[in-house]
């Protein structure tokens, strides 16, 4: 496990655990932290695969620590880090401002319309509801964004994750603020810069972000034009629209 806190050098060190058939990768890190090691740092909350705040990078793949038998991971020695592209705080612990900072760089929030009604539905059988059926199912793990490489090569590119929310608002006709976000979207440093490598959906745990679905984005202003035209400058170089820095501990 690699192991890191402020002011000390990052290490790998090892640990042994007992396990069993059904014994995941949580239930080891579990076990250390009670019974070798309580100054090991990591995090988790529900367990069973629906907050995400237990990802990790296991034997060289983004997972989910209580979603990953230790048994399917073959023999040998198991390795665990923290996810890369985030700062890291201590041992297994990532900083997620940096995730959240490119969510709201996008627009990532839902915009209602001055005249929308606050009950106005989408039905769950119509054409619209079922395009985004697959994308809505994002907990936010981050998982994605680390297994990403543009992340590591261009830190204004929003990620996988944030494409994936715009996708599932540029879809929706009740947002009001479409045209805005393909200001973002269209800039250089966002969907353009996609290369298709499908890294965000190479693991189990990943299987809810399709890469495809930036292709299918990219669709969608030409499709929707001249609806949602996209703005005139979306091929200048927005920088103010992402941040301009993310701290990568790619060491680590």
């Amino acid at each position: 496990m690699l192991r890191w806190s402020p002011g000390a050098d990052e290490r790998w060190q090892d640990y042994a655990v007992e396990a069993g058939a059904d014994t995941t990768v949580l239930d080891a890190l579990v076990e250390i932290q009670r019974g070798q090691d309580p100054g090991l740092a990591f995090r988790y909350a529900c367990r069973v695969g629906m907050c995400g705040s237990c990802g990790v990078v296991v034997n060289g793949r983004e997972r989910w620590a209580c979603r990953t038998p230790l048994s399917t991971l073959g023999p040998g020695r198991i390795t665990v880090r923290p996810l890369y592209h985030f700062p890291v705080l201590r041992d297994l612990v990532v900083d997620m401002a940096p995730f959240t900072a490119r969510m709201r760089a996008v627009g990532a929030a839902f915009t209602p319309g001055d005249g929308e009604r606050r009950d106005a539905r989408i039905s769950g059988d119509s054409a619209e509801r079922q395009e985004i059926d697959g994308a809505i199912e994002c907990i936010g793990c981050g998982l994605c964004v680390s297994a990403c490489t543009i992340v590591a090569h261009n830190a204004r590119f929003p990620g996988p994750a944030a494409l994936n929310r715009a996708f599932t608002l540029q879809r929706d006709s009740r947002d009001a603020a479409r045209s805005t976000r393909w200001g973002v979207l269209l800039s250089e440093d966002a969907l353009a810069r996609c290369h298709g490598q499908a890294n965000c959906t190479d693991g189990p745990d990943m299987a809810p972000m399709p890469q495809s679905r930036d292709a299918r984005l990219r669709d969608v202003p030409l499709r929707d034009f001249p609806r949602s035209p996209v703005p005139a400058t979306r091929r200048s170089r927005d920088r103010a629209a992402v941040p301009r820095s993310w701290s990568r501990v790619d060491s680590r």
